[in-house]
């Protein structure tokens, strides 16, 4: 079984100093330029994830978005829409 995935030192760091950095903007302008940079710094992610799953595995048709997007969503143990007793 693998290990589950973490954050490193630097990226916890990274988290702290961006999470600040949203908390003492009061100028919506500003917040909606820092939306959009963590949004491209996400889908970059993503796509980065997907070539590399296809370099490991060889086979670019059976990487699918979702996967890559919420792995944990994927086998459905995240979705919010499902019942969970």
């Amino acid at each position: 079984m693998s290990e589950p995935l973490s954050l490193s030192l630097g990226q916890k760091f990274e988290l702290e100093r961006m999470s600040r950095a949203i908390d003492a903007t009061v100028d919506p302008q500003a917040l909606k330029g820092l939306a959009k940079q963590l949004l491209q710094a996400w889908q970059s992610q993503k796509a980065a994830t997907q070539w590399v799953m296809r370099q490991q595995l060889g086979n670019p048709a059976i990487i699918s978005p979702e996967l890559v997007t919420d792995p944990a969503g994927a086998r459905g143990d995240l979705d919010p829409n499902q019942n969970h007793h």
